[in-house]
């Protein structure tokens, strides 16, 4: 197969209560507001998510803002048009500035229609060589510490190979020591999306003291300058995740020390493409790599988990199993976590083969379809 046609999109919309409140240094969430695209070329179905939050605090793109890129400027661009190779899409969109969530959600749509139409699973097809890729959960701010050790202690009890704690201002180092008192072993890292200041800089060197795998993001979103100021700082290496938005971007960030590791998120990223380009400069400079999660539902997480069988991503990744968020998937089987710590890298071709469709249809609130007849655009 050399090209497909893209001759349908569908927008579907949903509103999912999570098991659990998830708590960051933005706030609580308690839901999610999933837009999921569904792209027909050929006669073959391809599934993306979009990543984008209801509010503009992880990134200034939000949910409602991305569907209207999606409506007006980049799905105008795509349909009736032929794809001869998904590493390609995003060049349709090249006059489109930013919006990396929107383009990431069709694009990868594109990549999972390509796997389906190819009969290979989308890790094959992205280049991914392990059967099993390692899973790390990552813990909300918790009311006390006590609940937070009892969360960890289910985690760690279920094999998960790394723990994530969300930090902030006042909830960070004595909950960090007190992890770490109580789970000596255990790989353990920490994520302040973006809740300090360079000033904070001798407060986040008592992290040091917890032999942490990374701090994450400590510092301002679309910072690398302080980072840089930072990094030499701490014993414990810095992590960067909202401040990487291309492959560009972390090498300018390792070019001046600002990271030792790097996040790498499709949705974040723009999708799969600019994915790939960031596994291939990482492996070329040693750069520690992992794969981060939005709150995926099993269909992004599976594209997660597809790109996380790369050999590049060195560091278990946000890819945990479905029951940690959400009481039913809308895939079938969900992804579930083995006793090694692992979840199975998918070998369906395409996500379609897994969409559980019933329990999808009893949770959509509203759908758009957009067809391409005759070079014309209508949606619904």
């Amino acid at each position: 197969m050399t090209a497909l046609r893209v001759d349908r999109v569908e927008l579907v919309f949903l509103t999912l209560p999570l098991r659990h409140p998830f708590v960051t240094s933005f706030g609580p969430q308690l839901e999610r507001d999933v837009v999921l695209v569904r792209v027909r070329a050929d006669g073959v179905d391809g599934w993306g998510e979009l990543v984008a939050g209801r509010d503009p605090v992880y990134s200034e793109e939000t949910v409602a803002g991305a569907v209207t890129v999606m409506r007006d400027h980049l799905l105008p661009r795509i349909l009736g048009h032929t794809v001869d190779d998904p590493r390609t899409v995003g060049d349709r969109w090249a006059k489109v500035r930013g919006n990396p969530m929107a383009r990431a959600a069709i694009e990868m749509a594109v990549w999972d229609t390509w796997s389906a139409a190819t009969g290979r699973s989308l890790a094959a097809v992205l280049g991914g060589t392990r059967a099993a890729v390692p899973a790390g959960v990552s813990i909300g701010i918790a009311d006390s510490t006590a609940a937070l050790l009892d969360r960890v202690a289910s985690f760690v009890d279920q094999g998960y190979a790394r723990i994530k704690l969300k930090i902030a201002p006042g909830t960070d180092v004595e909950r960090v020591a007190a992890v770490r008192e109580r789970f000596a072993d255990v790989a353990l890292m920490a994520d302040a999306n973006s809740a300090y200041t360079l000033d904070d800089a001798d407060h986040l060197r008592r992290l040091d003291a917890f032999d942490l795998t990374m701090i994450e993001q400590p510092l301002a979103h679309d910072d690398i300058i302080d980072h840089a100021s930072l990094a030499p700082r701490l014993r414990t290496p810095l992590c960067l995740d909202e401040s990487i938005r291309s492959t560009a971007d972390a090498r300018r960030a390792a070019s001046i020390g600002a990271c030792a590791i790097i996040n790498c998120k499709p949705g974040r990223l723009g999708g799969l493409a600019e994915s790939l380009a960031l596994h291939d400069w990482a492996v070329t400079e040693g750069m520690p790599l992992w794969v981060g999660g939005m709150l995926e539902t099993g269909i992004g997480r599976l594209h997660n988990i597809a790109l996380a069988s790369l050999p590049g991503f060195t560091l278990p990744g946000d890819t945990s199993a479905s029951d940690r968020y959400w009481e039913r998937d809308i895939i079938e089987p969900a992804v579930t976590l083995a006793p090694d710590g692992t979840v199975e890298v998918p070998d369906a071709a395409g996500v379609d083969a897994v969409v559980d469709h019933d329990r999808l249809d009893a949770v959509v609130v509203h759908r758009e379809v957009f067809d391409a007849t005759d070079g014309v655009v209508a949606g619904r």
